[in-house]
Formats: C-alpha cells, sequence, structure tokens
C-alpha cells in the first residue's frame, strides 16, 4: 500500500475517534444533565410539603388579620356613638345653663 493509502486510512481513523469521542462527550452531558434535572425535581418535590405549609400559615395569618379588622371596625363605631352620645349631652348641658340663666332673675348677663 501507498504513503498516501495509508495517510487517508490514519484520516479515516482519526476522524472516526473524534466524532466517536464528540459523540461520548455528548452523551456524557445529556446523562449528566438528567440526572440534574431529576435532582432538582426531586427538591422540588421536598419543598412540596414546606411549600403547603406555609401557606397554611399565610392563610391562618389572613383569618387573623381580618378578625382584627373587625374588631377595629368595632371598636372604631362603638368611639364614634360614645363620642356622640358625649357631644349631645354637653349640648343637653349648655342648653340646661343657658335655660338656667333665661329664668334666673339675677342673672344680669340678658
Amino acid at each position: 500500500m501507498s504513503t498516501i493509502g495509508w495517510i487517508i486510512i490514519l484520516v479515516v481513523v482519526l476522524v472516526a475517534l473524534v466524532v466517536l469521542a464528540a459523540t461520548m462527550m455528548r452523551k456524557r452531558r445529556l446523562e449528566e444533565r438528567r440526572a440534574q434535572a431529576g435532582q432538582l425535581r426531586q427538591e422540588a418535590a421536598g419543598r412540596s410539603d414546606e411549600i403547603a405549609r406555609s401557606e397554611q400559615e399565610a392563610r391562618a395569618a389572613e383569618a387573623r388579620a381580618e378578625a382584627a379588622r373587625a374588631q377595629a371596625q368595632e371598636a372604631e363605631q362603638r368611639a364614634t356613638e360614645t363620642r356622640r352620645q358625649v357631644e349631645m349631652d354637653q349640648a343637653h348641658q349648655e342648653d340646661r345653663i343657658r335655660e338656667a340663666n333665661r329664668i334666673d332673675p339675677d342673672d344680669k348677663r340678658f
């Protein structure tokens, strides 16, 4: 066989080795990515319980906040009613004092 023949065979063998090496590297990368994806899925599944617990805690906190808002609103209404009653009592007292001053023969203000 001539030198050119051996060179062609050598080039074909080298190309085949390069293709084989590239294929093996690609296969290895794919396997690594599959393993990584599996690990990520497993971690995500492991957090499901934690997320569910956090969700439940959030709902409970929202319920407590709503109850606190309702209590605050009731307290505000009671305060408003009490303030109105005080203002009415003050107005009534002022009316009584004016009436007393009006009918008092010794009061010289009028």
